[in-house]
């Protein structure tokens, strides 16, 4: 008669194995692993025939996601990208219209007003969805996650440099 099977003993799949190359993968983006070991602990992954050669590989890794530091200033940043080039156009009209006025020398009727307005109410509604929805605070995290990335390229190719 067998015995119950502990978890540790079962056979893992494919997808078991996926799984935690995956959350490997993560912990590479988030800086908590360096190159080399992700990549010794993705081949462990993709050889572990049990959970319990599976389970040691994410054992000193944190099972949520912690958040990567956000810059102080996020929302003034993200309101920036959304309204620059907006107060740039109806800026650069807003001086035609008033070098075409002042040419003429009579006020002509203000058609900036047809570029700012529509294109305002739009900005509008996507200034109110994105900040109910942290769009700043997002924006500012996959900045940050990108500069981590370009400085973990900058220590690998150094790395290769000194070793090569």
């Amino acid at each position: 008669m067998l015995g119950r099977m502990g978890r540790d003993e079962m056979r893992a799949g494919d997808a078991d194995r996926q799984a935690v190359a995956n959350k490997l993968r993560a912990a590479l983006d988030e800086g908590r692993l360096d190159l080399h070991e992700y990549d010794d602990r993705v081949q462990q992954a993709y050889a572990a025939k049990t959970y319990g050669e599976l389970n040691p590989l994410l054992q000193d890794l944190p099972t949520a996601k912690v958040s990567v530091p956000v810059e102080s200033h996020a929302t003034g940043r993200w309101l920036r990208e959304v309204w620059g080039s907006w107060l740039g156009v109806v800026g650069v009209t807003c001086v035609i219209w008033l070098i075409s006025s002042v040419a003429s020398g009579d006020l002509t009727y203000f058609w900036p007003v047809w570029v700012a307005v529509p294109w305002g109410l739009v900005l509008v509604f996507v200034t109110v969805t994105g900040l109910s929805t942290g769009e700043p605070r997002k924006q500012a995290e996959k900045r940050a996650r990108k500069q981590l990335k370009r400085e973990r390229r900058a220590l690998t190719r150094d790395d290769e440099k000194n070793q090569g």
